[in-house]
């Protein structure tokens, strides 16, 4: 793996060639990331055991950062942390780098990613296009390639939905897992810090670091009987309205994980739905209110300009809601909490779509209260039934990334990982220059969900010329006798991206087998023999990395 000072400034020229400035509250200054990731370095060569090291992360605005401001999405709210939320300190313990707070629906109301004074965080894939909130910033942050992971809250959906919309993993773990000390509460009840990244095994790593012990004893988990995953699916008619081609493509991932044998299984989604709409339209929605209230009835008084107007009135609203109802409601969530845990009996997890569709930065403008209802359908329940969950992508309809949603019960994040895996086909891709770990076109393999896999090298049946194209980049050609090896990485990446690089490789380049050290073949960049005319023949040098280090630029 690349240094993490090379990886600092790999981050922050994607920032720059990103522009896309909504996505942070508050960067950290470069220098300051540097020079800790120069002793991140040090201690790494000195022997010192830092799993994630070089490895780099965003913090939702809502997380304590030390030295930065925690905002809330609320510029008049802001204080200044005395030192990191446990969550954040344990990363960095680690070895990981945080480069910022990131841009939220204030106060962590909403599921939009349009609800804040630091302007709408636009999707990765269409600007055009929300990217879910509210850990809006967050989500883009990682889906762009900016950083490895991120983190962000989940309360009715806040760590899935802009998982979905943006093409990336949203792991929300069981409530109590990890620890929200240091985090503006939105439901304190109910919150949890969850973990975006492109690939799950990048998820799971970083939430073996975030997790504390569980703080609550709960009843052991029924022994699972032997035999296929058993999965629980939602027949399409109780699904409600969904976007074009979204039902089809929910269909389409129950097929897949059929394919593999699961067992599936229908389930009445009643109790989900009904429960889901209990979160904002009962009185549970009162305690962000008890979180944030006096601050926003002051702020309002004051003439406040940085409040949302749609946060402020869901906040103010939720002020005058009367105590018995809250017992009614308890009562109910408690009667649809029994069908729900009936409905699912034995079943390892339920998969749903993770949201019913993907709105317009402009149609959720025209409805802000209707368009963000409607994005928590399956996801609002969730936490009410402390529940755990993982959001993946299955997809795409129309270009866009579409998403599917595995729910299961409490302390079960492995298994419903292990369920996911099954809908993510990757293949294998060889890179020899400008793709490899801490080179200039590293992060577009990041960006597709790509994961290092090994170094390796070629057979030596290949040689490398130096091509005059901006970024350099070196050309693997295939010439049997008289070849050498050559230094190579190999990476994991979802089927669908591979087909999005070739789509784009330009020429010289071209994708074809390249065959590796132990005699195996898998897909890799190789350069038209037609380009090596001029091209300098680098072979002696052994690999692109071997070359650069040489002085020849």
């Amino acid at each position: 793996m690349s240094s993490a000072l090379s990886r600092v400034r790999a981050a922050y020229a994607r920032i720059e060639a990103v522009d896309r400035p909504e996505i942070w509250i508050d960067l950290r200054p470069r220098a300051d990331v540097e020079a800790e990731a120069r002793i991140i370095d040090d201690r790494a060569a000195a022997g010192e055991h830092l799993p994630l090291a070089g490895r780099l992360f965003a913090a939702k605005g809502n997380i304590d950062v030390q030295g930065l401001p925690t905002t809330a999405g609320c510029p008049s709210y802001a204080y200044d942390p005395e030192a990191d939320a446990p969550v954040v300190a344990r990363l960095r313990a680690a070895g990981a780098l945080v480069l910022g707070t990131t841009n939220l629906d204030q106060f962590a109301t909403g599921l939009v990613g349009t609800r804040s004074p630091y302007g709408a965080v636009r999707g990765a894939h269409d600007p055009a296009r929300i990217s879910g909130g509210s850990s809006a910033g967050s989500a883009v942050a990682v889906a762009l390639g900016i950083v490895d992971f991120a983190l962000g809250t989940d309360t009715a959906g806040s760590g899935r939905v802009p998982a979905a919309f943006n093409g990336i993993v949203g792991l929300k773990p069981t409530r109590g897992l990890v620890p929200t000390v240091g985090v503006v509460p939105a439901c304190a009840s109910i919150d949890c810090v969850t973990v975006f990244a492109r690939t799950l095994p990048e998820a799971e790593q970083a939430l073996s670091f975030m997790a504390s012990p569980p703080a609550r004893a709960l009843p052991p988990l029924p022994q699972r009987a032997p035999g296929p995953w058993r999965v629980a699916a939602a027949p399409v008619e109780q699904l409600g309205e969904l976007d074009q081609g979204w039902a089809e493509a929910y269909e389409a991932a129950v097929r897949q994980l059929a394919a593999t044998g699961a067992d599936i299984r229908t389930l009445d989604l009643a109790p989900f739905t009904e429960a889901a709409a209990m979160l904002y339209e009962g009185a549970f929605v009162a305690e962000r209110y008890t979180a944030v209230g006096r601050f926003v009835d002051k702020a309002l008084e004051a003439g406040d300009g940085t409040l949302d107007p749609t946060v402020a009135g869901i906040i103010t609203r939720a002020r005058d809601i009367p105590a018995h109802r809250l017992f009614a409601d308890q009562d109910r969530l408690a009667a649809l909490r029994a069908r729900a845990e009936a409905e699912l009996a034995d079943a390892d997890a339920l998969l749903l779509p993770t949201t019913p569709g993907h709105p317009t930065l402009a149609e959720v403008a025209a409805d802000p209260l209707g368009a963000n209802a409607r994005l928590g359908r399956f996801t609002n329940s969730t936490n009410l039934f402390d529940l755990a969950a993982v959001a993946v992508p299955a997809g795409e309809v129309n270009g866009l990334p579409f998403g599917v949603m595995l729910i299961g019960p409490a302390f079960t994040e492995e298994r419903l990982a292990r369920i996911a895996d099954l809908l993510r086909p990757e293949v294998s891709l060889a890179v020899v220059g400008a793709h490899l770990s801490g080179q200039p076109l590293n992060p577009q393999l990041l960006a597709l969900g790509a994961r290092f896999d090994r170094t390796t090298a070629t057979a030596p049946v290949y040689r490398l010329h130096a091509l005059s194209t901006t970024p350099p980049k070196p050309g693997l050609v295939h010439v049997g006798e008289g070849g050498a090896a050559i230094e190579a990485e190999v990476w994991r990446l979802p089927a669908e991206g591979l087909g999005r690089l070739l789509a784009g490789l330009p020429r010289p380049m071209a994708l074809g087998r390249v065959r590796l050290e132990d005699g195996s073949h898998v897909p890799g960049f190789l350069c038209e023999p037609g380009a090596l005319t001029d091209a300098e023949d680098i072979t002696a040098y052994g690999g692109w990395r071997a070359y650069l280090g040489g002085g020849r630029r």
